[in-house]
C-alpha cells in the first residue's frame, strides 16, 4: 500500500489559497480519474482509494498534519518511502514543480511536522511553486500563503495541476 498526503487547511475559507495546493490536486487526481472522496473522514482524514493507493487530505491544520500521516503510515503499515507529500513552495516561481525522493522540509511547516512525526524525511515529496514575488512584497509570510490566487494564476492552475497528478501517476505506480 502506499500514501499520498495532499497538504491544506481544513475548511472553505482556505479554498483556492496556496497553502491548499495539495489538496486543489488531489482533487483534481480525483476529477481526472473519476474518483470518489469516502463520505466520511478516517483517521483525521477525508480520504480515497485507487489500485493500492491510499490519497489523504489531512483536517488538522497545515502546520500540525504530521500526527494525520503518522497515523495512517501506522495504522497502514506503510514505510516512509512509500509516502509522497504534495505541497505548496513560495521560493518556488508560481507553476514550477519539484519532486525529491526525500530532502529538508526547507522551511515548510506542513513538511516539518511530517518529519517529526514520522522521525525521517526520507519520504518522496512534490513541492509546487507559488511563488509571486510582487504579491509576496506586500504580506508577510504567513498573509502569502494563505493568500487567494490572482485570477492569472487560476487560469493556469489546471495546467499545473495536469503536470502534477501526472507526476503522482509516474512516481506511485
Amino acid at each position: 500500500m502506499k500514501l499520498i498526503v495532499g497538504l491544506g487547511n481544513p475548511g472553505d475559507r482556505y479554498n483556492f489559497t496556496r497553502h491548499n495546493i495539495g489538496f486543489l490536486a488531489l482533487d483534481f487526481y480525483f476529477k481526472l480519474n473519476n474518483l470518489s472522496w469516502a463520505p466520511k473522514p478516517h483517521l483525521g482524514a477525508i480520504y480515497g482509494r485507487k489500485d493500492g493507493i491510499l490519497f489523504i487530505k489531512p483536517q488538522e491544520f497545515y502546520n500540525e498534519t504530521g500526527s494525520v500521516v503518522q497515523k495512517y503510515m501506522h495504522f497502514y503499515k506503510i514505510p516512509a518511502s512509500d509516502i509522497l507529500v504534495i505541497c505548496d513552495n513560495f521560493d518556488l516561481n508560481f507553476g514550477l514543480i519539484r519532486y525529491r525522493a526525500s530532502g529538508s522540509a526547507g522551511g515548510n511547516n506542513g513538511l516539518k511536522s511530517i518529519d517529526t512525526a514520522l522521525g525521517t524525511s526520507d519520504y518522496p515529496r512534490i513541492r509546487v511553486g507559488t511563488g509571486n514575488d510582487e504579491l509576496h512584497s506586500k504580506m508577510g509570510d504567513t498573509e502569502f500563503v494563505l493568500s487567494h490566487f490572482t485570477t492569472e494564476e487560476k487560469n493556469k492552475l489546471p495546467e499545473i495541476l495536469r503536470e502534477v497528478c501526472d507526476k503522482i501517476t509516474t512516481t506511485m505506480h
